[in-house]
């Protein structure tokens, strides 16, 4: 069917409630209805993620209801007594999507566990643990700009949908040829049944006694968390009641919260951009730890996955910023570390640090530095879950005793650069509120024995190297801009580099077809990961780049990296890698 068609059956079919076909209606752009109907709105390997509005390529009740419709259908095909939590955040039209997704799955005979408010993400994969859940689903579009939401799906171990669910799920919503196949019932209808239960505080408190579990130096936090001063923004997002009650419950009591951030708005009123990766996101949180004089500067996302930091150096009273990956190797770090002296680490290499391919390769070194064994996953935190799932079934099989050779290895940590970590297998997704959690422990810790956390980072490089990252990416909308980044992938694909930066290219390795091709002995071997349109580049000198396509905005991503002694040195070289890589993204 024509765009022009689906937009026109929109328009008038009684399938569409009158407040849709009525903005339908009032546009006049023809391209702008172009862009809302030439395709639906894909379901990936995650789930939804796209801007809100009415249309087949838009976030609305309908597209959202296929979704729901869709894994209710592939739920009922795997028990007949199906469970789903389901959460959100401060997002435009995020409770109404979540309570019609609820509806949805009463009307199909699933009891739904909705929360009460808003919610981190991984509450919510908590949540589906907890309560014996079979999946689970967040409204949320994580850090993307105010227009958008999004609909992630979880399954029964609380870990995002990977195979082989993704794609039998996907089926499963692409049956439903006609949005008047959505099953609903009434919220009345669903309370007086019982099967739509609503949670909150009884969950939070289970929560938060799993993270405190984790805790490694109780007395440290006893004689240092109240000298730590912390300024913190949930930017108008899910993270301030849980975050804020954590820092509290630890002893972290000088905390300061961005008021102009602090309550939940889904327009973000503040930010052009609700991202702590985005250092104009930290305007007012900066500002504010100027005036109290504050020790470390913390922002999480929308929906708490990610957290952003800044850390006051008194070498020169500035504040740094931490890249994403310099905040998981330093977490990483301060956790091993202490364990290590208190004899908690397991031996023979089956306990496992867990990372992704676009992440610092400095993690090798910190496995290595403990004992660890490294296992290297996609880009997306699901694929670190899904390898917290593997261990565990792989201890079950061999009588719940650690074994490497079988594959029984103990979770110990896993991060991604994309700001996120988890120090903890309760959950299976990153956390932002045990990210705060641990990283102030760290910074008690540090402050015990002298030292900032700028100075721990700089310990940290003297110790392995200095590892520099970088990320390049290029925004491409619409018809267009799809063409555009597959033809910027295929170019890349048929005519790789020779050198970035002076650093001649060694090998390349196409996870589209997962292969490993070795450019000095022409060699090729098996990647050993899944398949995915990703292009991987080795350079000489430990350097690196990773090119594949976002998974949740229209973009292409470029991402790097080098080692170097010093940091003139590595900082000269990731330029260098940029500059070469930003000339080969010309498409006519």
């Amino acid at each position: 069917m024509s765009y022009r068609k689906e937009y026109e059956k929109w328009c008038t079919s009684k399938t569409f409630d009158e407040e849709t076909k009525n903005e339908l209606l009032a546009l006049t752009n023809e391209k702008e209805i172009e862009d809302r109907f030439y395709k639906q709105l894909s379901f990936g390997t995650g789930g939804l993620r796209g801007v809100i509005g009415a249309g087949t390529n838009r976030m609305n009740i309908y597209t959202i209801g296929k979704a729901s419709q869709g894994l209710a259908d592939f739920i009922n095909s795997q028990t007949n007594e199906g469970r789903v939590v389901i959460a959100y955040d401060s997002r435009r039209m995020s409770y109404e999507f979540a309570l019609d997704s609820a509806l949805i799955f009463v009307a199909n005979g699933i009891r739904a566990y909705l929360f009460e408010s808003l919610r981190p993400t991984p509450e919510l994969s908590f949540a589906v643990r907890e309560l014996k859940a079979t999946a689970g689903i967040v409204i949320t579009a994580s850090h993307n700009p105010p227009q958008y939401n999004g609909y992630k799906v979880y399954w029964s171990d609380g870990g995002q949908i990977v195979a082989p669910y993704d794609n039998l799920i996907i089926s499963c919503i692409n049956r439903i040829v006609d949005y008047s196949e959505i099953k609903r019932v009434s919220k009345d209808s669903a309370q007086n049944s019982g099967s739509l239960q609503i949670i909150g505080k009884e969950i939070d408190d289970k929560y938060i006694a799993a993270l405190k579990n984790l805790v490694l130096n109780k007395g440290v936090l006893e004689n240092y968390a109240k000298e730590i001063k912390i300024v913190y923004t949930p930017l108008n997002g899910a993270g301030n009641l849980l975050v804020r009650r954590i820092l509290n419950e630890l002893g972290f009591n000088n905390v300061w919260v961005v008021p102009e951030q602090e309550n939940p708005d889904g327009n973000f009123p503040t930010l052009e951009y609700p991202n702590p990766e985005d250092k104009k996101a930290f305007t007012y949180a900066l500002a504010l730890a100027r005036k109290v004089n504050a020790d470390v500067v913390l922002a999480t996302d929308p929906d708490a996955d990610r957290l952003g930091i800044y850390a006051k150096d008194t070498k020169t009273g500035e504040y740094m910023p931490f890249t994403g990956n310099m905040s998981g190797l330093l977490i990483a770090e301060y956790e091993l570390s202490q364990k290590a002296e208190k004899g908690l680490l397991p031996k023979d290499g089956v306990g496992a640090l867990i990372t992704t391919i676009v992440s610092s390769k400095m993690s090798y070194d910190i496995a290595a530095e403990y004992g660890l064994t490294i296992k290297e996953t996609l880009t997306g935190f699901k694929y670190i879950g899904e390898q917290i799932k593997l261990f565990e079934e792989a201890k079950r099989q061999n009588g719940g005793v650690p074994d490497k050779s079988k594959g029984a290895f103990e979770y110990l940590f896993g991060f991604e650069e994309s700001y996120g970590c988890l120090i903890g297998a309760y959950a299976r997704d990153k956390d932002a509120v045990a990210a705060v959690m641990a990283l102030c422990e760290a910074a008690a810790y540090y402050k015990s024995k002298g030292l900032t956390l700028c100075d721990q980072m700089q310990n940290i490089y003297k110790k392995y190297g200095y590892y520099l990252e970088g990320l390049e990416s290029i925004t491409l909308t619409g018809i267009n801009g799809v063409k555009k980044i597959m033809a910027l992938m295929g170019g890349l694909k048929n005519n790789p580099p020779v050198s970035l930066g002076g650093n001649k290219v060694v090998a390349t390795r196409d996870y589209a077809c997962g292969i490993r091709t070795d450019k000095l002995s022409g060699e090729k071997t098996k990647t050993g990961l899944p398949q995915s349109n990703v292009f991987y580049i080795e350079l000489e000198n430990n350097g690196w780049c990773c090119v594949r396509p976002s998974g949740t905005e229209p973009k292409i991503k470029f991402y790097f990296g080098i080692r170097a002694d010093s940091k003139d040195v590595a900082e000269s070289s990731i330029n260098n890698i940029a500059k070469d890589l930003m000339k080969l993204t010309t498409v006519e």
